[in-house]
């Protein structure tokens, strides 16, 4: 039996810290027939965690993401715009004001949802964790269409932004809105 070269051992490793690298965990409903050529809104984000702002962080990377999959006409509904409608220390409330304001400006999908992770892990390396749930609903009826749930873990030396839009990313490709 010879000596494996140490460049083989080196791919080996190589391929086993890809496979257990920057893992994830999805879940999602079945998405049913949604139209992204319909107007779009992103509403605020539940934010779960102790990090400030990561809620419209997540906003700001959903609608990005909304475009680029072909949702071209989408609003990021914004406190800014009218801060009578959001009290974002009541997310319930805040919600409600945000699902009247889209159907008052005929909104047809909003997207919604909660950060529940957004940091870096404590330990050697450090590495960015972020979770996320989505939710789609139908402005008219206000019955939520569409779910999912999703957290993802990177590199040491990797963004927690870039981590969250890989996770958003996946997240929305399972509602199958490209055009």
């Amino acid at each position: 039996m010879g000596r494996w070269p140490w460049f083989q051992w080196l791919l080996v490793g190589g391929l086993c810290v890809v496979m257990w690298g920057g893992c994830s965990v999805i879940d999602s409903s079945v998405a049913p027939s949604l139209a992204p050529n319909s107007t779009w809104a992103v509403l605020p984000f539940h934010n779960l965690t102790e990090t400030p702002q990561v809620g419209r962080r997540a906003e700001a990377i959903s609608t990005s993401l909304l475009y680029a999959m072909g949702v071209e006409s989408s609003i990021q509904f914004s406190s800014t715009q009218n801060d009578d409608l959001v009290d974002m220390g009541s997310y319930p409330a805040a919600r409600e004001a945000a699902l009247v304001w889209a159907k008052s400006q005929q909104i047809r999908y909003a997207l919604t949802g909660a950060v529940d992770e957004w940091r870096y892990k404590i330990g050697v390396d450090g590495e960015p964790a972020v979770g996320v749930t989505l939710e789609v609903v139908d402005v008219d009826s206000g019955a939520v269409v569409w779910r999912a749930v999703g957290a993802r873990t990177g590199w040491g030396r990797e963004a927690v932004s870039a981590v969250a839009q890989k996770l958003i990313g996946h997240l929305l490709e399972q509602a199958h809105l490209h055009t």
